[in-house]
């Protein structure tokens, strides 16, 4: 894969990076050390994870993905082969005070991420999600002191609207501040609301976008038809976080569009998802899209999203999408 600038900075990664938030939930322990097999001999050596996950976990399992990445990583030897990256701001504990981007929360929170992911450095480190309770300055401070300690070499924000990153970019340059290198932002061909403000605004500032859900938590590996309930074991039914999904993507006319472009694909030759994750790349402004896997072979399709450019007629159709979904309004906060 041709790697691709990480915004201003001088690290290039590949286009696709694995997110890993079924590790622990979807997935046991050895699937998780098979999927990032795959992933690395693929040349995908960006790797992506949280705190708060495996996704719909709970305060029981969190930090579990952590560690089972940390355990693959020494059992491999491959720690200084992998750029990364990760996140703070989840709940971690029962008490207001467990979560959040307080310098309170984010100096416990490196540390324990350090421990379980089983290394000294963690390579790109992200704010999860806004928190409007504390203040810019006192979060990038917090930022700012783990860059100059060592233990983190770059910082990055996710899930911010773009007027609190405007904020966040103008508080560090005022204070002379590291400021945030990355955004990683909900995106694909069903949902396209950063292409407004924050993908100019990024493109302006030069920051590296990495987007999650290219293939809308599976919606867009067509595999999903009107009528048809959820398929146990997938994002659409975990608790609390399934409930998420299918408030984004379960819905008939989402079904239908996806549903006529798959015909489409098909004709192509293509499978609907690696359409989906070429359609993402080719954007102005995408540094890399966020692939997750339950499965090793999970990985067939996406991966060769990487590889594919689409013709002028499926890129057209993919296009086409956003324009016959129903609007709806976009609320601050987790988008």
């Amino acid at each position: 894969m041709k790697l691709r600038p990480l915004g201003r900075t001088g690290v290039r990664v590949p286009p696709l990076c694995l997110g890993t938030m079924t590790f622990g939930m979807q997935c046991d322990e050895d699937t998780s050390f098979a999927i990032m097999d795959k992933a690395y001999e693929s040349g995908i050596d960006f790797f992506d994870t949280a705190d708060g996950y495996p996704l719909g976990g709970g305060l029981e399992r969190v930090g579990t993905t952590e560690q089972i990445i940390g355990r693959w990583m020494k059992d491999r030897g491959v720690r200084d082969r992998i750029f990364l990256a990760t996140k703070c701001r989840a709940p971690m504990g029962p008490t207001v005070n467990d979560g959040g981007l307080s310098r309170y929360n984010i100096t416990r929170a490196v540390e324990n991420s350090l421990r379980r992911l089983q290394t000294d450095v963690i390579d790109l480190y992200q704010a999860h999600s806004l928190d409007q309770f504390t203040p810019a300055d006192e979060t990038l401070r917090a930022f700012d002191d783990l860059v100059r300690s060592g233990k983190v070499r770059y910082i990055g924000c996710s899930n911010y609207p773009a007027w609190r990153l405007a904020e966040a970019l103008h508080t560090s340059e005022r204070l002379g501040l590291e400021a945030y290198r990355t955004l990683q932002p909900r995106y694909n061909m069903l949902y396209r609301e950063i292409e407004t403000e924050l993908l100019p605004l990024c493109r302006d500032k030069g920051l590296g976008v990495i987007v999650y859900n290219p293939i809308a938590g599976g919606m867009l590996s067509g595999r999903y038809r009107r009528g048809q309930n959820t398929d146990p074991g997938t994002r659409f039914s975990l608790p609390i976080a399934g409930q998420t999904y299918q408030q984004r993507y379960w819905h008939d006319s989402h079904l239908e569009v996806v549903e006529a472009l798959s015909e489409t694909a098909r004709a192509s030759g293509h499978e609907m998802a690696t359409v989906a994750v070429a359609w993402v790349l080719r954007q102005p402004g995408i540094t890399s899209a966020i692939v997750g896997a339950s499965r090793p072979e999970h990985l067939d399709a996406t991966r060769k999203g990487a590889d594919l450019n689409l013709s002028d007629e499926l890129a057209a159709a993919c296009d086409a999408v956003w324009w016959k979904l129903p609007r709806v309004p976009v609320h601050e906060g987790y988008r």
